[in-house]
């Protein structure tokens, strides 16, 4: 049990919770919050993340992209602790744990929209199963070819953040892409240094992630590129959108990810690296709750 709870990486999910958190926050904001949308939310979330922790595991391992020269936390199906077959059979079991959620949150979120909009999300859905999936496994993995960052981004923040915000209130609004912007960055951060942990042995095995493309010194400058291009674009939200003094909680959370930046900018070995991915995920989780909070008071 051990191993399967490993494999899982229970420290992901705070990072994975953040944009339904903000996408949660910002329907709340508007007057359009359903407490069952938000739990179906989370609970499927949850489980494509979970999902996509074991696809990463299984395909690292038969890939050969998980090897010995790798500094970061052992894996469960490299180590042997779980097979091969096991984990393929815990990634179609999640698949469809993650299917039949999303599928139970459109049905509550949609039941008043047009048809055509529970196709369109249903589409979104199976598009969010087949990136979970294939990010490591399969005959093409796009995490190979440094499309992983594009990946988090589009998910961990705008289909996240706009999508909740959507389900919540059958509504559009451009203005919500800056803070879905910002919460998509700062996920693509905790994968850079999870990049850069790894540059050694990514590079060794042909995994050719942004940081092995670009070279440590550049990947810290795209770290840094990163933070502060989160940080501008709720800052500009805040500014376009501002109603009051609370709105500016969030901004609490800033010495947080300076000191990220800067960790990664000094730190070469990765056991002293490691901490800051975790370090860097609860931070996005609070400054989503400070940030949801400022406005919401």
């Amino acid at each position: 049990m051990n191993s399967w709870i490993e494999a899982a990486r229970p420290r992901t999910l705070p990072l994975a919770l953040s944009c339904i958190l903000m996408g949660c926050f910002l329907a709340y904001a508007d007057g359009n919050f359903s407490s069952l949308v938000a739990v179906l939310s989370i609970l499927t979330t949850i489980l494509l993340q979970v999902l996509s922790n074991f696809a990463n595991d299984y395909g690292d391992a038969v890939s050969g992209k998980d090897s010995d020269l790798r500094e970061g936390p052992r894996r469960a199906v490299h180590g042997g602790q779980i097979t091969a077959r096991a984990m393929q059979r815990a990634i179609i079991i999640f698949s469809v744990l993650s299917l039949i959620s999303g599928i139970g949150l459109l049905y509550v979120a949609l039941r008043n929209a047009p048809a055509e909009v529970f196709w369109v999300f249903l589409g979104i859905g199976l598009a969010c199963i087949a990136a979970a999936i294939t990010y490591t496994a399969g005959k093409r993995p796009y995490g190979y070819v440094g499309l992983g960052d594009l990946s988090v981004l589009i998910f961990f923040g705008w289909v996240g953040v706009l999508g909740t915000y959507y389900l919540h209130t059958l509504s559009w609004n451009w203005n919500l892409l800056l803070p879905a912007t910002s919460c998509g960055l700062f996920a693509v951060a905790v994968l850079n240094i999870n990049n850069i942990r790894d540059i050694d042995s990514d590079r060794a095995t042909g995994k050719n992630s942004i940081p092995v493309r670009l070279g440590r010194e550049r990947a810290v400058i795209y770290h840094w590129v990163i933070l502060l291009t989160g940080m501008a674009c709720v800052l500009l939200y805040t500014i376009t959108n501002y109603s009051g003094y609370s709105q500016w909680l969030f901004l609490l959370s800033f010495p947080l990810f300076i000191r990220n930046g800067l960790a990664v900018s000094r730190l070469k070995k990765a056991a002293e690296l490691d901490p800051f991915l975790k370090q860097m995920a609860l931070s996005t989780l609070l400054f989503v709750v400070l940030f949801g909070v400022g406005l919401v008071i």
